[in-house]
């Protein structure tokens, strides 16, 4: 039997992916080891993403096919507006970090070009490719999580980053990405893997950034 379409793109993203569910920030984020510095500038960064992030969830919304992915969406986008972006708000007053920080610190390279990937798909008219980046982003994540072991640690700002990405509701938001790019994704199949893999390597490579300087 063929595998499934998004299988096989995670297949052709290696050794990034591999790389980067199991990176060195996710194992020490399970031990709760992360030093704060490092953690510090992951969520300063990290923050970045989601205006743009925002954007291309605006985008897929637009361009979806079906009313049923178009709710799934919208339903998403509430979360990240709302769970996650409170997560970060706590997570910088428990780090000290000011405004004046998350606005004038330098976007990294990484953060550099997933913000200029996640444009590039938005702006490309493209479902498919919109849930290419978007199936990365969340796909990557959960499985990075579901490897970080219990108990969690005793920290909020690693058990609760950990736990937005591994719980049910999460987990099933990931199956209806990849369910999505499987069905729609053949229909461009070069162009949604050139953004699958590109997102791959970007992921990989923010991971590594945390720990530049």
């Amino acid at each position: 039997m063929n595998p499934r379409f998004s299988d096989a793109l995670r297949e052709a993203s290696e050794p990034d992916w591999s790389a980067g569910v199991a990176h060195r920030f996710v194992r020490e984020l399970g031990e709760g080891s992360v030093a704060p510095g490092v953690m510090a500038s992951y969520l300063v960064q990290d923050h970045r993403f989601l205006d743009d992030f925002l954007g291309l969830l605006g985008a897929a919304i637009a361009s979806a096919d079906t009313f049923d992915a178009r709710l799934r969406l919208g339903r998403f986008a509430g979360t990240i507006a709302g769970e996650e972006n409170t997560y970060f708000l706590r997570a910088f007053e428990a780090l000290g970090i000011d405004a004046e920080r998350r606005i004038g610190e330098p976007d990294k390279a990484a953060t550099r070009g997933f913000r200029a990937l996640m444009r590039e798909a938005a702006q490309a008219g493209s479902y498919p490719c919109a849930i290419a980046v978007l199936t990365v982003a969340e796909w990557l994540y959960l499985e990075w999580a579901r490897r970080c072991p219990y108990p969690r640690p005793p920290h909020f700002l690693h058990a609760e980053w950990i736990t937005l990405h591994d719980n049910a509701e999460f987990g099933e938001f990931v199956s209806f990405l990849r369910a999505e790019l499987d069905r729609v994704g053949p229909s461009q199949a070069v162009r949604v893997g050139e953004f699958f893999t590109r997102a791959v390597r970007l992921e990989r490579a923010f991971f590594d950034a945390a720990y530049e300087g």
